[in-house]
């Protein structure tokens, strides 16, 4: 089969959606959903050129998402399992299937390099839902920016009322890669989302600010934190009393 180039993203493509709610602010995720695979499918291979099939695996829903090789004469597949979701179980794990076997072919892949987003309280409108607090405002990607290997370099998303919430840039910083002592390269390890969760909890108890951390370690943003740097500033933190 003829290599075919699997487009990035639009902006309008892509979903934020609120990942976790702390009390200094909010993070966001970046999601897609079953109509842009299917859109990018049909551009791509032919709505005649491409189908999918769902199977059961003991417990678990698999999708199984065939292409046309039309060399070959014959349907390359690649397959993903699906999770259920809080509304219509089945239906949720048929889609979320489709979508992770579509992310196996690369669309959308460049959401899995997604820097940490985190838009603080006062840049967002807090209300109560059931007794829990919930988020008012509604967000979307008005800029992305994706290297060659569907890296995310540069991003920008606002609220409904279009005023900027989060802005990234990747830094050089960020994308050094370093020897190990076999003298291969990696990438230096980032911090995870729940991880950050945990900074800031330290954060919140401490009275410490962010912007106080990334002067201390002479970094520019939360997204040039590493492993080594957040492990050092985790341990300060737990050193540190409470705020009076």
């Amino acid at each position: 089969m003829a290599e075919k180039r699997i487009r990035n993203l639009n902006p309008e493509e892509i979903e934020c959606r609120v990942g976790a709610i702390m009390e200094q602010g909010i993070t966001l995720l970046l999601y897609k959903n079953v109509r842009v695979d299917q859109t990018i499918l049909d551009e791509v291979f032919g709505i005649c050129g491409w189908q999918r099939r769902h199977n059961m695996i003991g417990n678990e829903l698999y999708c199984i998402l065939s292409i046309w090789d039309d060399e070959k004469k014959q349907w390359v597949q690649k397959e993903d399992v699906g999770t259920e979701s809080d509304y219509e179980k089945a239906k949720g794990a048929a889609s979320d299937s489709f979508k992770r076997a579509c992310f196996n072919i690369g669309i959308g892949r460049e959401l899995y390099s997604a820097p940490f987003i985190y838009i603080p309280i006062n840049k967002v409108r807090m209300g109560e839902k059931n007794g829990r607090k919930s988020v008012k405002d509604s967000f979307s990607v008005k800029m992305i920016q994706t290297s060659a290997d569907k890296v995310i370099t540069a991003l920008e998303i606002v609220n409904q009322r279009s005023e900027k919430v989060f802005s990234y840039q990747m830094s050089e910083a960020a994308s050094i890669q370093v020897a190990d002592s076999e003298g291969e390269k990696e990438q230096v390890q980032r911090i995870s989302e729940r991880e950050i969760q945990i900074l800031y909890a330290e954060l919140g108890r401490t009275g410490v600010t962010m912007q106080q951390i990334l002067k201390r370690y002479g970094i520019a943003s939360i997204q040039e934190l590493d492993q080594v740097t957040y492990k050092r500033a985790l341990n300060g933190l737990k050193r540190t009393k409470n705020a009076a």
